[in-house]
């Protein structure tokens, strides 16, 4: 008893040929005999390896419930990213492997929810846009006020984005942690 592959999101954590896969990336796709198909990125909750798996819409997945517990990102560590639950003050350790694509969009001391399973943690959970501050960019050239004119940054996190032409240093503005995108000043 599952939900249609067609319900499938970013970030939820199914079971798959016996094992438990983080939902990395998804697209739909058209079959050529007609109906439609989910391609998705998963990513083995405790190997850390990736595959790629097509799902048809009318398949039935089975989502795994997880725990999701209020922490606070601490600081780097080698390969390991350090967090605290803010209920017990427990800290733990999150490998690069699973979490260093979310990463860039998390300031150190930020509150974050990160999801268990078996009482080990396996990901953050981000918002779907976060603010962050530029510290980095090259001046916008006078005159150059084209709307669609974009130009590197780099932010708090050391994510680098490209933002508009009239963004400059200090300005926070809204980045999406899907596609890392400028959105908007924030």
């Amino acid at each position: 008893m599952g939900v249609p592959a067609s319900q499938m999101k970013r970030g939820m954590v199914i079971e798959h040929e016996g094992d438990l896969w983080l939902i990395v990336s998804m697209t739909h796709v058209k079959l050529s005999k007609g109906g439609g198909a989910m391609q998705t990125k998963l990513k083995n909750v405790k190997r850390g390896d990736y595959i790629q798996y097509r799902f048809r819409s009318s398949d039935k997945i089975e989502e795994i419930i997880l725990e999701k517990k209020k922490c606070e990102y601490l600081y780097p560590e080698g390969e390991m990213f350090v967090f605290m639950d803010i209920e017990d003050y427990e800290q733990f350790r999150l490998h690069r492997d699973f979490v260093g694509e979310q990463m860039p969009y998390v300031k150190h001391n930020e509150q974050v929810i990160v999801t268990f399973h078996d009482h080990l943690p396996i990901t953050v959970d981000l918002p779907a846009a976060v603010a962050l501050e530029v510290i980095e960019s090259v001046p916008g050239l006078k005159g150059d006020s084209v709307n669609n004119v974009f130009k590197p940054a780099k932010v708090e996190t050391g994510l680098e984005i490209r933002v508009p032409n009239h963004i400059g240093v200090g300005e926070r503005v809204k980045v999406s942690t899907e596609t890392g995108e400028f959105i908007e000043r924030a």
